[in-house]
């Protein structure tokens, strides 16, 4: 694990029994090895002279350890490479297996990977012919190493990307800012960077890098239109669009920021012989369709394959003001990997905004009017996408992210939709699935062969527009736009979607509210609203997280940790199959949203899928539902096959889409006048794009740090000083990928409210075994001879940053992801807040076989012979029972106490601790005092989950 930024030293702790050649990190881990492996006798001696401690006392530690069944070694662990920039992992669970034994598999690291013999993304010079291995790439610009324009100089377009991009000031604030700025430098005859907001935006205006501009068309249906037709039939509508193809060129291939999350060629990865998927490139359907291409036209070969992904979704800026809509267009393309795609680097571009034809009320449920919206919607993306169609045949020379050129050839890749949208895209009829014919009665049923797009058109060929609608589920009036171009079929093109299928639809809108039902079914209206209400009150008291929610909050209940509070919430009220039921499903989302998808994983994704569908027969019997025909939890079925087409599904999930309405449409909406927005909100996101490709070009010249490089030392520390105790306490940052480190704060609490004596400290907090903790832990980091005296303490830390490698959350460019980890005597003025964290004691054991959960007191450091020791004050929980609780499929942990009642505590490097820790109360049958808060809860229960569920990341460590 690395090391903090502080200067610390860590020496090994050896066992040195029986020749036994085990080495620690922490005196805990090695006291439970001594206890586990070796004699009684040698562990009961070895406890008296570390610690002076009687035979009784030590006795009784051996008895506490039988009894909770604690184990633990060092305290690492590591995470498995993977190749920067290169592919990632890939599964095939189907018929089609596309392995290759001509193909030549190539060890990266782990595993081997197997590149496409033919597509493979040969580099070449500007007019097309291959280069010979090793030569370097020409400079991407002629412009010196101190060119900053069209800016004057690095300040300058600092300044203007600051107050732009991050800070979204507007025109007046700019201005006045300008004037205090010249007024003040006027006093040393000098001028501020800008005159005004004026002279700021024509310097962004005058950037060239990636200026795509934007455009209108008018999109007419083709169609005999009567005289007496409504308005909506007979008007012309107005498509505002970028060429894609230009956007593809400027904004993703020729952009150096995409250098190292860019892959050049279709791979199959394997470790120790099975398959694993990560990013587009990993799965079947890139490596299929390049054989495609390549056995159309043997021309291409050597060409990089680009496949191109879409994304749609209609979303509202205002209800207020008259129902403001707007149907954005969004582009990415499969080249670049899923971590790069979830942070919006560029990667997903808005390339249109399309036509919301807007009928009187009486034409609103007109079938004919509804037809004509999709029609309209087909024809607008056909015409959008024109101008790729050329190159998806023949390859076209384009600059790549790391300098070279290479003859790129395009595809329709994956369409990222919720399902409404999916049935727009696939011209099918609601409640029918886009990718099966499974009929809307049955969609679980045993018959769900793939819909193809050569299937759809033998059917319109051969019946008539009735058969079709009621028997097959086909809208013979809508012609998918993906007829217009090669290889393409909607049905193979739709992806899956965590947020609306998972997490919105099958957990919000079907399983909370079955559990709703059920409880009425059971306890009777009046009752069930009183448990209701305890539910409510059991989430509202969980011990506090990254971010506190309240029962009654519906947004929050769609965060991270919801799902698990809501779990352990209902566990005491219904019966055990319902809440093994929402395990199920909780545990198939979370192996879904894993970064890396292996034959394993869909194994188990299979198994946890008719786990789930068995357990769901209890809301049946209890007469909560008549059948489980749902679109949305039907999507489940197709994951695996999914997977194996696309790679990890986090990567083309619809969060990603929803996300990108936030900055290019609803804060553009929100700076515009709101007076014909759209033109501003072109402009903005036109000025957002040359700011950020302006930020690439210096930063690959050299002439700034990159986006994702810390700041530099003349900034200040990243976490302000005043969000210390604010809300922003998780989410994603830029930084060197690492499996995880802790580290404490530049700035120290101030000594009027800590001493940097440590006895006056213990006194402080009223820990008075700190000063004897303290010394055990030195004394066992230096050697387990020495007898080591405290130098001088620094000033005590009560917060500590800890950053782990959590590439299946919302994270940076490179898998990073923050969290703060409190420890303080009064949080947002009220009581104090300690949290949990996840402490590591044997890295060759899985899970929490090998991590203990423990309390964090206090975070400190201190000075002895020079060197600093940053530490954490731990109250320590035992695991209950071997393996995690069946029903709830989480661990439980107990407080960890002498047979006198007092809490276990110990004094820990700061290297030990991983990441932060939930724990969930096991609440049991009673109810909650009313004015119960969520600060007594670790203190008011003895029984705590393990919240494997509080994160992608905890999930993936805490099983």
């Amino acid at each position: 694990m690395p090391q903090s930024n502080e200067a610390t030293i860590l020496s090994r702790l050896c066992c040195g029994r029986d020749g036994c050649n085990r080495t620690f990190k922490s005196q805990r881990a090695k006291t439970t090895h001594i206890r586990a492996m070796h004699s009684r006798e040698n562990y009961v001696s070895d406890v008296l002279s570390d610690t002076g401690s009687s035979e009784n006392e030590a006795r009784h530690g051996d008895e506490e350890y039988e009894e909770h069944g604690h184990n633990g070694n060092e305290s690492e662990m590591s995470l498995p490479p993977s190749p920067a920039g290169g592919p990632a992992p890939a599964f095939n669970n189907d018929s089609d297996d596309l392995d290759d034994p001509e193909v030549p598999a190539i060890g990266l690291g782990r595993g081997t990977y197997a590149f496409h013999p033919h597509l493979n993304g040969r580099k070449c010079d500007a007019q097309g012919n291959f280069l010979p291995p090793g030569v370097a790439p020409d400079p991407r610009s002629a412009a010196t190493p101190d060119d900053f324009l069209p800016f004057k100089d690095a300040t300058q377009f600092l300044l203007a990307d600051f107050l732009y991009h991050k800070d979204e000031m507007s025109a007046g604030d700019i201005s006045y800012l300008m004037e205090l700025w010249a007024f003040d430098m006027l006093k040393h005859n000098s001028f501020g960077p800008f005159a005004n907001s004026k002279q700021l935006y024509a310097a962004i205006d005058a950037i060239s890098k990636s200026d795509v501009r934007w455009r209108v068309m008018n999109v007419e249906l083709e169609e005999d239109v009567p005289d007496d037709a409504p308005d909506w039939q007979r008007c012309s509508y107005q498509v505002v669009f970028r060429d894609p193809a230009e956007c593809i060129e400027k904004a993703i291939l020729d952009n150096p920021d995409f250098a190292d999350q860019f892959d050049t060629a279709p791979y199959k990865h394997h470790v120790a012989g099975r398959r694993r998927y990560t990013n587009f490139f990993s799965g079947n359907f890139a490596w299929r369709h390049c054989d495609r291409i390549y056995a159309d036209n043997p021309a291409t070969e050597g060409a990089l394959y680009v496949p191109v992904i879409l994304g749609s979704d209609k979303t509202t800026v205002s209800v207020a003001t008259g129902h403001v809509e707007y149907h954005p267009l969004y582009l990415s393309i499969g080249n670049i990997q899923n971590a790069a795609r979830r942070a919006h680097r560029n990667a997903v571009i808005p390339i249109g905004f399309l036509a919301i034809p807007k009928p009187d009320r009486k034409d609103d449920k007109d079938p004919a009017f509804r037809t004509f919206k999709k029609k309209l919607f087909h024809k607008s993306l056909a015409m959008v996408l024109q101008s790729l169609k050329p190159a998806m045949t023949d390859p076209v020379v384009k600059r790549c992210p790391d300098g070279h050129y290479q003859r790129v050839i395009y595809d329709l890749g994956a369409y990222i939709a919720d399902y409404p949208e999916q049935v727009l895209l696939s011209g099918i009829v609601q409640n029918w699935c886009p990718r099966c014919q499974s009929i809307p009665k049955d969609l679980d049923g045993k018959d769900q062969s793939r819909c193809t797009r050569e299937w759809t058109d033998l059917l319109c060929e051969t019946h008539q527009s009735r058969v079709l609608w009621n028997e097959f589920g086909i809208d013979d009036d809508v012609v998918p736009f993906t007829q217009d171009f090669p290889r393409a079929d909607i049905h193979e093109l739709i992806s899956p979607d965590i947020l609306h299928q998972l997490i919105k639809g099958t957990f919000k809108d079907h399983l909370v509210e079955w559990v709703g039902e059920y409880l009425e079914e059971r306890y009777g209206a009046n009752r069930a609203m009183a448990i209701m209400d305890e539910i409510d009150n059991r989430i509202a008291v969980a011990p506090a997280c990254f971010k506190q929610w309240t029962g009654d909050d519906s947004k929050g209940l769609m965060k991270i940790c919801s799902i698990s509070v809501y779990l352990s919430a209902i566990a005491d009220f219904v019966k055990p199959q319902v809440v093994q039921c929402l395990a199920t499903f909780m545990d198939f989302c979370y192996i879904v949203r894993h970064s890396e998808v292996g034959d394993e994983d869909i194994d188990q994704l299979r198994q946890k899928l008719a786990e789930f569908h068995r357990l769901r027969e209890i809301f049946r019997r209890a007469g909560v539902r008549e059948d489980f025909s749902l679109p949305r939890q039907h999507s489940l079925c197709h994951y695996p096959h999914l997977i194996a087409e696309f790679g990890a599904p986090n990567g083309l999930c619809s969060s990603i889409t929803e996300s990108r309405h936030i900055s290019a449409v609803k804060k553009p909406w929100r700076r515009s006048s709101r007076y014909k927005a759209l033109g501003q909100m072109l402009l903005i996101n036109q000025r957002l794009d040359t700011l950020a490709a302006a930020r690439a070009d210096f930063a690959e010249r050299n002439m700034l740090p990159p986006l994702y490089a810390p700041p530099p030392t003349c900034i200040p520390d990243p976490i302000p000083e005043d969000s210390v105790q604010g809300e922003d306490e998780a989410g994603p940052v830029d930084g060197e990928r690492v499996t995880g480190t802790v580290t404490l704060p530049i700035r120290p609490e101030s000594v009027e409210r800590y001493p940097c004596n440590l006895v006056e400290l213990a006194h402080k907090i009223n820990m008075p075994d700190l000063p004897l903790l303290t010394r055990r832990f030195l004394h066992y980091q230096l050697n387990p001879d020495a007898e080591g005296e405290i130098d001088k303490a620094n000033y005590p830390e009560i917060t500590a940053t800890a950053t782990f490698y959590a590439p299946s959350d919302n994270s940076g460019l490179q898998g990073m992801r923050r969290e703060l980890i409190r420890s303080t005597p009064s949080w947002h003025g009220g009581p104090a807040r300690c949290d949990c964290v996840f402490l590591v004691e044997d890295k060759d054991q899985p899970g929490m076989k090998g991590m203990t959960v423990g309390r964090a007191r206090l975070f400190f450091r201190f000075k002895f012979e020079g060197q600093i020791y940053p530490c954490v004050l731990v109250d320590w929980f035992a695991r209950v029972g071997r393996a995690p609780d069946p029903v709830t499929g989480m661990w439980k942990v107990q407080r960890d106490k002498t047979r006198g009642g007092k809490w276990v505590q110990s004094v820990e490097h700061l290297d030990s601790v991983l990441r932060a820790a939930h724990l969930l109360p096991v609440f049991g049958n009673g109810e909650l005092p009313r004015n119960f808060t969520f600060h007594l809860s670790l203190d008011a229960f003895t029984h705590f989950y393990v919240n494997q569920y509080i994160d992608y990341h905890a999930h993936e460590i805490a099983f």
